[in-house]
């Protein structure tokens, strides 16, 4: 066993050319271990009766018990920011390639996405209680689907009952999310990790102690930002309508989820047709594994271009959706939803095309 820990951290041979994007795995890491530490804080103290007023009691009553708070609301946020970078260090470097690494990945992005949702709905605010109702109503499209629409609310509406139902999955999923890292983190190393030089072979390797450690504690130094921006921009990145106590007689003007899923909420509502949005929305994540396929296939600058070309629609997707439906929003949405899968038809369109003219 210890001689496998030492091989799994110390000495795992590892390329030489892994630049400092390496880094977001271990920063991963790091923010996935400060959610579970913080959140079994904030579970000793959380009721599920008086959700809203469980929160306020949590700020302003339990010792440090705003510390908990604002780390666990930061630290979702940052570590869905580290977690898109990933990805997208992952696509310009085509670790698709990996299959069973890139597959699992695909799989923890939905289930972490499915947790940040339940977590943004324990605070029964009036924004979070509504996304709820928006969200949770998606499920009619499925067969059955109004059965299952009342079995997760635990009645008619979304209630008290609805919370606990989030809340108990919000605290068990993380869990599954642990072993799907060590999963993660088995099968990457190994087959081993596409570097600057696009290979994963035996060319450049070096022990991973002590070089890459010293380079994971250089890129921990994100930490020391994040603590900054926990103390000085507690809830900037949230809504203002989180403080405001849920009505179940007034929506507000404009429903829009925490940032970190707003390009999916804008696809979802760029199409008309419910069915045909719901499916969009989940192709956002899942479309990301058909990559496998095209492992054998290498673009070299192409692929440099295509990416950049997804970031921008994914960063104005996400700008798209802070804005109301309407006119010429909602005709931007439709317009980069399009750029947003073309980039997926133009890697299926080069795969086919390669395929048959190495036929």
């Amino acid at each position: 066993m210890k001689n496998g820990l030492l091989s799994f951290v110390v000495f795992l041979p590892s390329s030489k050319t892994l630049s400092y994007g390496w880094n977001l795995g271990s920063l991963l890491g790091m923010f996935f271990g400060l959610q579970l530490l913080s959140g079994v804080f904030l579970v000793f103290y959380y009721g599920t009766d008086l959700n809203f007023d469980s929160v306020q009691y949590v700020m302003y009553d339990v010792n440090l018990g705003w510390l908990m708070r604002i780390l666990h609301f930061n630290g979702a946020s940052f570590f869905f920011v580290c977690l898109y970078f990933h990805v997208f260090k992952g696509l310009f470097m085509m670790s698709y390639r990996l299959v069973l690494v890139w597959l699992i990945g695909v799989l923890m992005i939905l289930l972490f996405m499915g947790i940040g949702f339940m977590g943004y709905v324990l605070i029964y605010s009036q924004m979070s209680y509504w996304a709820a109702v928006v969200i949770t109503s998606l499920l009619t499209v499925v067969p059955l689907g109004e059965h299952l629409v009342y079995f997760v609310w635990g009645g008619f509406s979304v209630i008290s009952l609805t919370v606990k139902f989030f809340f108990v999955l919000h605290f068990l999923l993380p869990w599954l999310g642990a072993v799907l890292v060590v999963a993660h983190l088995v099968f990457l190393h190994y087959t081993g990790s596409t570097s600057l030089l696009y290979c994963h072979g035996d060319y450049d390797k070096i022990m991973f102690f002590p070089y890459f450690w010293y380079k994971d504690l250089v890129g921990s130094l994100v930490f020391f930002l994040f603590i900054w921006f926990c103390f000085c921009c507690p809830f900037n990145l949230g809504d203002v309508e989180m403080f405001i106590e849920h009505n179940i007689l007034a929506s507000p003007v404009h429903i829009a989820p925490e940032w970190y899923f707003l390009f999916a909420y804008t696809i979802l509502r760029a199409i008309p047709d419910k069915l045909l949005g719901v499916v969009f929305m989940m192709l956002s994540i899942v479309i990301f594994g058909i990559l496998v396929f095209c492992k054998g296939v290498v673009m070299g600058k192409c692929n440099k271009w295509l990416v950049m070309m997804f970031i921008f629609s994914c960063i104005c997707l996400t700008w798209l959706g802070v804005n109301p439906p309407e006119v010429p929003y909602l005709l931007l949405s439709q317009v980069f939803t399009s750029f947003f899968f073309f980039f997926f038809f133009f890697f299926l369109v080069f795969f086919f095309y390669f395929c048959v003219w190495s036929f």
